[in-house]
């Protein structure tokens, strides 16, 4: 799948027109870093393609805060700030609206391609990896 797009016309994101992957190895999944971080700054991208945020989330003492854009705009920024989220660390750095991510924020897709986040359950440490 290319880069992701929210269209409530075609539904990209509709399960029945998405086929399974192909399968990777298990050495392949453990390679990706998955964390749980948490919101500690917001900002509304005026200047966006699309609608999106610029967030910073800590990831705890190893890792520190990191930055990207995410297109969360159906969450009120202030409902962000303190949420939990999770992110993956380790997939390069790319440039968006002017903003160097750092990380991608795990989220669900709807079928038109509106993500919901991840939401872990309880209250992990910051920095706490997925397995």
């Amino acid at each position: 799948m290319a880069l992701h797009k929210i269209d409530p016309d075609d539904l990209p994101y509709e399960p029945s027109k998405l086929p399974r992957k192909k399968d990777i190895s298990i050495n392949d999944f453990y390679a990706v870093d998955l964390r749980v971080g948490y919101v500690v700054e917001v900002e509304l991208l005026l200047d966006s393609r699309e609608p999106a945020y610029r967030i910073d989330v800590d990831f705890g003492p190893v890792i520190g805060t990191l930055r990207s854009v995410a297109q969360l705009t159906r969450y009120p920024s202030d409902s962000l700030i303190g949420r939990a989220v999770v992110g993956v660390l380790n997939v390069g750095g790319r440039r968006i609206s002017g903003i160097d991510c750092q990380f991608v924020a795990l989220g669900l897709l709807a079928p038109d391609g509106t993500p919901f986040l991840v939401d872990p359950d309880g209250n992990p440490p910051a920095g706490a990896p997925f397995a």
